[in-house]
């Protein structure tokens, strides 16, 4: 059978979500711990990849497994055997087309950036921060310009795998709230640190050292060299990934609940 889970996890002691050598990764301590509830050796497949320390509040996996459990044992036994910082939020068992890549339309985050003089100290690690106040009408009407599909070349990583730079965004709101500016953006899928380069962008717009005739030249370039650098991981959310309805899977959008510890 094949069992889908939903996941929320905390990426600061994570070197990202995909499998690695060294073992320090979400999926290495998800696959261990489904492996103990199943009694035997089983591996995952995710939604998208996530970097080092970056979050998630809705990552989607599937595996698949001989080996009857209830769906209760794939998430309150599979939490039994992991970290405090990673937690299964439901499993249910799919059909044989589903992928939890391949079947997904779009994938959303959420970036939160705290402007304030002073760095923050009980949100390090969760928030984005940046030293001073920003400009965020000009962020908005700047960020017209990324909505739709384009080649996004220039904000994709030099060691992006993707087999196309070209992407379908959908979303990307600005808001602002007591200091803290959210960037809500959703695409068919994104290139290799594509949401950090576009925020990292838009702070550009929001300080004044990038205009909307600059971004949308940016763009046009398609050369990475040319664009601002890279933004901290920190403020990083992957929130939902759609899926087709006959898959009947919970709902993906879960944003909001990024509100509870702010």
């Amino acid at each position: 059978m094949r069992i889908a889970l939903g996941l929320e996890y905390d990426g600061r002691a994570f070197a990202g979500w995909q499998s690695q050598p060294h073992g320090n990764t979400v999926q290495d301590e998800l696959n261990r711990a489904i492996s103990i509830i199943a009694g035997q050796p089983l591996t995952t497949l995710a939604a998208g990849r996530t970097d080092a320390g970056v979050h998630a509040l809705m990552q989607v996996v599937h595996f698949e497994t001989e080996v009857l459990r209830p769906l209760t044992a794939w998430v309150r036994g599979v939490n039994a055997q992991l970290p405090d910082s990673v937690a299964v939020v439901w499993a249910r068992e799919v059909s044989e087309p589903f992928h939890a890549r391949f079947s997904a339309f779009s994938r959303s985050y959420r970036y939160l950036l705290l402007t304030h003089p002073v760095r923050p100290a009980l949100t390090a690690g969760r928030i984005g921060w940046y030293h001073q106040s920003l400009d965020v009408a000009a962020m908005q009407q700047a960020a017209q310009v990324l909505i739709g599909q384009h080649d996004f070349s220039s904000f994709r990583a030099s060691e992006c795998q993707a087999k196309s730079p070209l992407k379908n965004l959908q979303q990307l709101d600005i808001h602002e709230c007591d200091g803290v500016i959210s960037f809500d953006l959703m695409a068919d899928a994104f290139l290799h640190h594509m949401v950090r380069n576009i925020v990292g962008a838009l702070l550009y717009v929001g300080k004044g050292s990038l205009d909307t005739a600059g971004l949308q030249a940016l763009l046009a370039a398609r050369d990475r060299t040319k664009a601002p650098p890279t933004f901290m991981p920190d403020g990083l959310y992957l929130t939902g990934v759609g899926y087709p309805p006959e898959f009947e899977l919970p709902s993906q959008a879960v944003p909001s609940r990024l509100t509870l510890w702010r």
